[in-house]
């Protein structure tokens, strides 16, 4: 069985449907990193290993994980399955992994009523924006990291002002 240690105050869990997930997914995990997240990172899968899947989730409720991030590929299950089995807010990023990541999309976002993802965009910006999303929901409760939310906003602004900025001066 898989190993299940949660690093001490992990916020968040960032959960893959495989290996080949982790280039991508470590978009939300630098972003959380940024906003002083601590965050948890596991390989599982809703259809390879579903009594593992639920196993984990257990313990990162009971360790005090906050907010589930789940990133799956194809028929991306994985986050519906997270929401299956928590009332804990889940993030499902849809990957690219057939069909542009249309089946993945749609898989992720399609999910019955009273059994809620949230859904973010498709592959690495989708990744990034998970962990946007989950610090604004941790800020809810931490007016310091909503402050810190907020700072990188402006800075995002005045990054693109200033590309804009340099657009014009080449005329």
């Amino acid at each position: 069985m898989g190993t299940f240690d949660i690093p001490a105050g992990a916020l968040v869990s960032i959960l893959m449907g495989s290996d080949s997930d982790l280039e991508t997914m470590q978009a939300s995990r630098q972003t959380l990193k940024d906003f002083g997240i601590v965050s948890d990172l596991k390989v599982i899968s809703a259809h390879r290993t579903p009594q593992a899947l639920i196993q984990y989730l257990e313990k990162a409720e009971a360790s005090g994980v906050k907010v589930f991030i789940a990133a799956a590929g194809m028929a991306a299950h994985l986050a519906g399955a997270v929401a299956a089995h928590t009332s804990l807010p889940v993030i499902g990023v849809p990957l690219d992994a057939t069909l542009g990541g249309l089946d993945s999309l749609l898989s992720t976002v399609q999910m019955p009523a009273g059994i809620p993802v949230a859904t973010v965009a498709v592959g690495k910006a989708g990744a990034k924006n998970a962990g946007f999303l989950a610090a604004q929901i941790l800020s809810l409760a931490d007016p310091e990291l909503r402050k810190k939310v907020a700072e990188q906003r402006r800075k995002n602004s005045e990054v693109l002002l200033a590309k804009n900025d340099k657009l014009d001066a080449k005329g």
